[in-house]
């Protein structure tokens, strides 16, 4: 009988594997490592091989753990970070690795198109201003730069859509991923052809576009052979992360928010009408006929997993007394200082900056240090700032007309109890906690067990697999400290920017 989804998230730091059951519930999860590249600054590429490799291992090892037999998955959804570029031949072979989301080398580029097309006009097709970190400048950057790869691509394959070509021999892209692309009617949902002649991206290059809960094939005899899955397993188009993890967050109706705690940050507002700002990110929803409204930040768990890596020996070391984890030892001496960090602010630029700044020259800044302040400081002001990064998200998403009102976190840093009262204290927002962490996972394998009949639509889906662990409602005691935070968050961004560009 067929009883169970698998899930397959194709993250920064590593891929997730989930096998749950109908009713949400994790049986088995496991993850894969694979490393990011930083070549020169501002580059920041992945190998989409890697991806593969991670997967194939997390995949057997998730089915081993839960127990059951392959032949018992009714579906297998893959989610995956945005705004790949993976050029692939005829065959399937990745020509170079893929600059990723933090990739920011093809700025030039985009200067220029926006010069000579005209940011507007770019934007009234595409509803995304056009940035190095989307897709479609990375594309010109291999034909500019790497003329070989580009004279040899077959296709461009998004993250998903490269697992789902592994599994199912199909190459797809689905209509979530298409934002990426500015050659993309974000009206429509369909690729521009006239567009795509103005950017200079060959059409031929943009597959086909399918739903994302629409089974594009079944697992081949070699995925089979190398992930464990039974062959003929049926595998949907799947979607971005950030999306899937909205739907795997309960978030199906318009007005509803995702706010995103992985390794970046921000939210998703989900809207029944096109509502299309520069300063954000738009993209369709993976459930039909919706939108998301998201601002994207490359500081969220990212900046805590870069802070314990570089000043947490000492955690490290009492672990091993404690069995108390270096993460948690560093929420309890943040939780120790007082809202506002006595003044210390930190602008958690680590990559640039995405929305709504979009300043690839952005840089992490900490200000206010003197002698007082401690590394309890330091954590909780880390904390807080990608807090007022969020807020900065929602106050924009609010004048283009998309008022949040809970918003429903996911991803590891909402484990943190200090750091999402922390969240709901700065945006003056109630958060829910849904029951798993695995959210993301989830909205893939609710895709696939849409796609396959497993559940009769996303209304069952959502009911019998989400449910609330906690909320957290701000504390109005802290508002007006936190109002403060924030005037000063905005002004040292102000007055830096004029430093924090290219020279």
């Amino acid at each position: 009988m067929k009883s169970y989804l698998l899930g397959i998230d194709i993250g920064t730091s590593a891929c997730k594997v989930a096998v749950f059951d109908r009713s949400g519930r994790v049986l088995a999860a496991e993850n894969g490592d694979y490393p990011v590249y930083y070549p020169h600054e501002g580059w920041a590429e992945q190998n989409p091989e890697e991806w593969w490799k991670a997967v194939c291992g997390a995949v057997r090892g998730s089915i081993a753990r839960a127990g059951i037999l392959p032949e018992e998955i009714a579906g297998v959804g893959i989610d995956g970070q945005s705004w790949s570029a993976i050029a692939v031949d005829r065959r399937g072979n990745v020509l170079t690795n893929t600059p990723i989301w933090m990739d920011t080398r093809a700025q030039d580029i985009c200067d220029r198109l926006n010069e000579e097309i005209g940011a507007e006009e770019i934007f009234r097709t595409a509803g995304n201003s056009l940035q190095p970190s989307y897709t479609t400048a990375k594309i010109l950057w291999y034909k500019e730069n790497l003329p070989e790869v580009y004279r040899n691509t077959y296709r461009i394959l998004q993250s998903n859509s490269y697992i789902a070509f592994k599994l199912t021999g199909e190459m797809t892209q689905e209509l979530s991923q298409g934002y990426g692309l500015h050659c993309f009617n974000m009206r429509t949902g369909k690729w521009d052809d006239r567009m795509c002649d103005r950017l200079g991206i060959p059409r031929e290059f943009l597959p086909e576009i399918r739903g994302c809960d629409e089974i594009v094939g079944t697992v081949t005899k070699e995925a089979a052979r190398e992930t464990g899955l039974a062959e003929g397993t049926p595998v949907a188009a799947g979607g971005l992360d950030a999306a899937c993890g909205t739907l795997g967050a309960g978030v199906i109706h318009p007005g509803e928010t995702q706010e995103q705690g992985g390794q970046a940050g921000g939210m998703s507002i989900c809207t029944k009408e096109y509502k299309a700002d520069p300063r954000l990110i738009l993209g369709f929803h993976v459930v039909p006929g919706l939108w998301l409204l998201q601002g994207g930040t490359t500081g969220g768990g990212g900046v805590m997993r870069w802070f314990e890596r570089e000043f947490a020996d000492y955690e490290r070391m009492m672990k091993e007394e404690t069995g108390v984890s270096s993460l948690n030892q560093l929420n309890e001496i943040a939780e120790k200082v007082s809202p506002g960090c006595d003044g210390l602010v930190f602008l958690p630029y680590m990559a640039g900056e995405r929305s709504p700044i979009w300043n690839p020259y952005a840089k992490g800044v900490f200000y206010g240090l003197d002698f007082s302040k401690t590394k309890g400081h330091m954590v909780r002001a880390c904390m807080e700032g990608v807090a007022l990064s969020l807020r900065h998200n929602l106050e924009v998403a609010r004048e283009a007309g998309a008022e949040a009102k809970v918003l429903r976190a996911m991803g590891g840093s909402a484990n943190s109890l200090l750091w999402t009262q922390i969240k709901a204290d700065i945006t003056g927002k109630p958060i829910v906690v849904p029951a798993s962490d695995t959210a993301t996972t989830l909205g893939a394998a609710m895709l696939a067990g849409v796609g396959t009949g497993f559940y009769k639509d996303y209304e069952e889906a959502v009911k019998l697999t989400v449910s609330e662990t906690r909320r957290h409602e701000p504390n109005e005691a802290n508002r007006a400290v936190y109002d403060r935070t924030y005037e000063t968050y905005l002004r040292l961004y102000e007055a830096l920017r004029p430093l924090m560009t290219e020279r």
